[in-house]
This record gives structure tokens, C-alpha cells and sequence, in this order.
């Protein structure tokens, strides 16, 4: 249900922005779109990781764009993509 709002509040930015949906870059269309998987890259090592809901810090993860993260709809396309998954 989270992630329903999540959504919500990024198509009301985008339309805020005026910036239709289809305009979005790939990691914020994902995102409006209410995929929750969260490509991170790690501050030390600039590894990709993606973590999935449940997982340990999946809360704490935030996704910053400018850092090169992203959202995910699936693993797969988390993995065709370069990123690993969090091993907590």
C-alpha cells in the first residue's frame, strides 16, 4: 500500500513539474509507476545492489538519480541491468 502512495505523490510532482509521465526518466517512470525494487550503489565500493521489500535495509535505502539509482519492477530486470541483490 506504500508503494501505492509513493506513486501517488510522484505523479502529483511530475504533474506539478508539468511533466507528463511518458516524459520521466527511467528511474523516476519506474517509480511512478509503483515498481519497489531499489537500485543502489554503495558509497564505498560503487557496487550496484538492488534490494527488495523485506529486506533487511530496504526502509533505509533512498534512491538518488543523480548517483546513478534507480527503481526496479522486477529482478530480472534488476540483474540484466548489472545489479546484484542485497545479501541482507
Amino acid at each position: 500500500m506504500e508503494a501505492f502512495y509513493l506513486a501517488i505523490m510522484a505523479a502529483g510532482v511530475a504533474g506539478y513539474l508539468g511533466v507528463e509521465a511518458g516524459a520521466m526518466t527511467a528511474p523516476f517512470a519506474s517509480f511512478a509507476s509503483g515498481c519497489d525494487i531499489k537500485g543502489n550503489v554503495s558509497v564505498d565500493s560503487h557496487e550496484r545492489i538492488y534490494h527488495m521489500p523485506g529486506q533487511e535495509y530496504y526502509e533505509a535505502t533512498k534512491i538518488s538519480p543523480r548517483y546513478g539509482e534507480r527503481w526496479f519492477c522486477s529482478e530480472a530486470e534488476a540483474r540484466a541491468a548489472g545489479w546484484r541483490r542485497a545479501r541482507r
